[in-house]
């Protein structure tokens, strides 16, 4: 069984977030959160909320499991 880490989660939001071309401020006006929570996200500070990933799977068109590291596509 694989452990959680939230650091891949937030390597994968910064990677989706960079391949799209968007910036922090965008992703976090797009999604209704704070910049900071965009921050925090990907460096590991705090983890999203469920409804959060929920919000950032659909975004960037990518399942959950991807998101938590379940799967790697």
């Amino acid at each position: 069984m694989k452990k959680f880490d939230r650091h891949v989660l937030g390597e994968r939001i910064k990677l989706l977030r960079n391949e799209a071309g968007i910036g922090q401020n965008k992703l976090a006006k797009d999604l209704q959160v704070s910049n900071a929570s965009i921050s925090y996200w990907e460096t590991a500070k705090q983890e999203p909320t469920a409804e959060a990933i929920f919000k950032i799977a659909q975004y960037f068109n990518v399942s959950a499991d991807y998101l938590l590291g379940l799967t790697d596509f």
